[in-house]
């Protein structure tokens, strides 16, 4: 078990019986009246479909701030670019806070940690994308392997979706939390 609460950000395992709560009550301190969740990654591999999975379930529990990222519509390599000027654009001087998969020791395979500051997409891969995000949430969902950049293929579509499934009710959990 690890949790590690501080200044800094919150690292927990999604195995964790108090995950959900331990992270949505950390999250729920950075809400604001205009907050934005932009979920970054791709239903075409599975270890970078966390935070399209995070958009959906959000968006179907009719999460009460806009969301970008979903399954349907993600924010992806190819258009996050594009997505980051609309962004700017219809919410302006919105808090956001990105979701994002990323790759780490093998140890740390299923933690979810919320960072300050944004995300660094395609960082694992070696890609160099726009960094997204006031905070981020991030899941490590593999590690890196030296001789294949991004090792993937044992990465399981469930293992995915139940990351996913905390992170979003962790969500819930903070937009509620603001709410009463």
């Amino acid at each position: 078990m690890r949790n590690h609460p501080d200044i800094l950000g919150i690292r927990i395992n999604y195995l964790d019986k108090t995950a959900v709560r331990d992270l949505g009550e950390y999250i729920s301190g950075f809400f604001q009246e205009k907050t934005l969740i932009v979920c970054i990654g791709t239903d075409k591999c599975i270890g970078d479909c966390l935070g399209p999975l995070v958009g959906t379930f959000l968006t179907k529990n009719n999460f009460p701030y806009p969301v970008v990222g979903t399954l349907d519509f993600p924010a992806h390599a190819i258009n996050l670019e594009k997505v980051i000027k609309n962004v700017k654009l219809k919410y302006p001087d919105y808090f956001t806070i990105a979701i994002d998969a990323c790759l780490g020791y093998e140890d740390c395979i299923g933690d979810i940690q919320v960072k300050l500051g944004p995300v660094h997409p395609g960082k694992g891969v070696g890609k160099v994308l726009p960094q997204v995000g006031d905070i981020s949430i991030v899941g490590v969902v593999d590690t890196i392997d030296n001789s294949d950049v991004f090792s993937i293929r044992n990465t399981r579509l469930s293992f995915i979706m139940a990351m996913a499934e905390v992170v979003s009710e962790a969500l819930l959990y903070a937009a509620k939390k603001v709410s009463t």
